[in-house]
């Protein structure tokens, strides 16, 4: 007669490998393509803003 301890243990599985995992870039935004990551604090851009970045070619009106 056998005892449980002389039964032949299975042996350990090794830890799964990390897979792979391939994702478009393109579908995350980063902070530079946000207001608040060029240094805005609102979100919002009022016409004065609009007008004091039109280029000097632009001429004034």
């Amino acid at each position: 007669m056998t005892s449980p301890d002389d039964a032949p243990q299975p042996e350990p599985r090794p830890a799964p490998r990390p897979r792979l995992v391939f994702t478009d870039p393109f579908e995350q935004q980063t902070s530079d393509d946000t207001d608040r990551g060029w240094g805005d604090a609102s979100g919002e851009r009022g016409l004065d803003w609009y007008r004091s970045q039109r280029p000097p070619h632009h001429g004034e009106k």
